[in-house]
């Protein structure tokens, strides 16, 4: 059932270079010297980085033109831009303007085309999987579609059986219909080990939901969880800081402070202008193991009492004018690298809930506080991935991806979180 990750290992590496190799044929008479090769290498590898990025590279994306052809022009513009400052700060003669627009023009029209038409070529060779699925069908469905919609209808699930020994070893013995086996449940696998074994014997494949979903849907759905609960309880106890997380974020939030002073200086007199003192708005979040503490931000709203904790969505009233500049693009969260440096946060966690929210939603939401196993974060998976949650239901699904970035966290991933991260912003998706 490796769709997902075949799809992923064929798509970004191969087209890193073939798309590079492209734009070098198409701009090949500008190198001659050393340093015009280098800076076309410059350009071209932060385009690509751009694209991925953008998610150019999601075979979801790359298998529709249209989709194909928004993320590889945000992401060739992005990378252009930021190749400028080690080609302007470097290098002098510079390659010239013309292979500079010929490289935008390859890459955001012809690019796309390629990728797309690839794409399609490639999932449309790979066969189907017809999966025998172990579990309750009013239970588990909604994720098996999910999961059948997220492998582009390469998984297809042949019958939904809360089996009895009998009725299992009538399919198994037939085997008419089906190639594997997906267990959602390791209550019901009890009771038909022997005929599990008797599958794997006769070559076919068994596999486990919690696998399967995070491969394809990059989320640890909390029925999911629920199901198989031992498995996870496991694996968020064995959850810990990176100490190199921690360096990165001091470098990152030093960074921000630089940069951006000009925008906070900016910001913090509009807020004064339109609406007086406070610049900063405080309160109080739960972070790592629980603790609380004060998290900063820009204030947006205007100075209203309020006793009781809300959503955003409930306030929108409230907002001021410099604030619907800034909470589209998160600007109002800079002040957090204060956070950051001081190390109350990290630059990538979940986000930091109010201390209300924590107690209602630990009581009805299961694994709800493993979430604070990790410093919150500034941007996270959550993040980038989903909707603003407004309501419990919302809740749980957005801590579903929380869940998959704490059992799964890397320095690849968060880099990945951190480009991606550009994306949002600029796109405006994901939370408020």
């Amino acid at each position: 059932m490796g769709t997902a990750k075949r799809i992923r290992i064929v798509g970004f590496p191969f087209f890193f270079i073939i798309l590079f190799l492209v734009q070098t044929l198409f701009n090949g008479f500008q190198y001659w010297t050393m340093d015009l090769f280098v800076q076309a290498a410059i350009l071209n590898s932060f385009i690509l980085i751009g694209i991925y990025a953008f998610r150019g590279f999601e075979y979801n994306n790359g298998s529709n033109l249209n989709s194909s052809i928004v993320t590889f022009g945000a992401g060739t513009l992005a990378g252009t831009l930021v190749a400028f400052i080690p080609i302007l700060i470097f290098y002098d003669p510079r390659i010239s303007q013309n292979h500079i627009i010929l490289t935008v023009v390859v890459s955001c029209f012809l690019n796309p085309v390629i990728f797309s038409l690839y794409m399609k070529a490639y999932i449309k060779s790979l066969p189907k999987t017809k999966v025998l699925i172990i579990g309750n069908l009013e239970e588990i469905e909604p994720i098996i579609k999910e999961i059948e919609e997220k492998s582009l209808g390469k998984i297809c699930a042949y019958k939904y059986m809360d089996p009895s020994v009998m009725t299992l070893e009538r399919d198994i013995d037939e085997q008419s219909g089906f190639s594997e086996v997906l267990i959602t449940n390791p209550n019901l696998e009890k009771n038909i080990l022997a005929q599990v074994e008797n599958v794997k014997q006769k070559g076919i494949k068994v596999h486990y939901l919690p696998k399967i979903a995070e491969e394809y849907l990059q989320r640890i759905p909390i029925q999911v969880a629920v199901n198989f609960k031992e498995y996870y309880r496991i694996a968020f106890d064995g959850i810990k800081e990176s100490p190199s997380k921690r360096v990165l974020d001091v470098i990152i939030a030093i960074l921000a402070f630089i940069i951006l002073s000009p925008v906070m200086c900016i910001f913090a007199l509009g807020i004064y202008l339109e609406d007086g003192k406070p610049i900063v708005f405080k309160q109080e979040r739960i972070g790592q193991d629980g603790k609380r503490f004060i998290m900063h931000k820009f204030r947006t709203m205007k100075n209203e009492s309020e006793s009781t904790a809300k959503f955003v969505t409930d306030e929108q009233h409230r907002i001021l004018k410099i604030g619907k500049i800034m909470r589209p693009v998160r600007l109002d969260e800079i002040p957090q690298f204060w956070d950051i440096l001081t190390g109350k946060m990290s630059f990538i966690g979940p986000r930091p809930e109010q201390p209300h929210f924590v107690e209602e939603y630990k009581d009805n939401i299961p694994f709800y506080f493993e979430r604070h196993r990790l410093k919150s974060g500034l941007t996270g998976w959550a993040q980038i991935t989903y909707q603003y949650a407004a309501n419990r239901e919302e809740t749980a699904k957005k801590l579903s991806y929380d869940l998959f970035y704490i059992k799964n966290r890397n320095t690849v991933f968060d880099l990945r979180i951190i480009l991606q991260t550009l994306e949002t912003v600029l796109w405006k998706r994901g939370a408020k």
